[in-house]
């Protein structure tokens, strides 16, 4: 069990997420359905797949994914979200909205259904 710095639930979701690149991965899974390694090591941020692998690891410890075989190779795996997981996407689309309206530049792409543009059921 992790021990927390406080019970305040900020800090406790942030001991959890708050890194540089956890969101990242399951903004991934979330809006752009990626469950394959090789898919994550394509987004335009650029992790390196020794922090990619080690991210996975923890957000399977942590019951926010899964992993399963998807062949014959044993090393190779399809991560997909648990319900626990899945409970962030409007922690995720809150972000997006926030960016959009206060950091100049930010965009989304249209290349998802479920992509984080379709805040609160509107086009952002």
């Amino acid at each position: 069990m992790q021990i927390r710095r406080s019970s305040c639930p900020i800090a406790c979701t942030l001991d959890v997420i708050g890194d540089r690149w956890t969101l990242l991965v399951l903004r991934d899974m979330l809006f752009f359905s990626k469950q394959k390694f090789e898919e994550f090591l394509q987004s335009p941020e650029k992790i390196s797949t020794s922090v990619l692998s080690e991210r996975l690891n923890r957000l399977e410890q942590l019951g926010l994914i899964e992993k399963q075989p998807y062949s014959c190779h044993r090393r190779r795996m399809q991560y997909t979200l648990t319900e626990r997981g899945r409970d962030l996407e409007p922690v995720l689309k809150a972000l997006a909205k926030w960016g959009l309206k206060n950091i100049s530049g930010t965009q989304t792409p249209n290349s998802s259904n479920n992509s984080p543009n379709q805040v609160e059921g509107k086009s952002c």
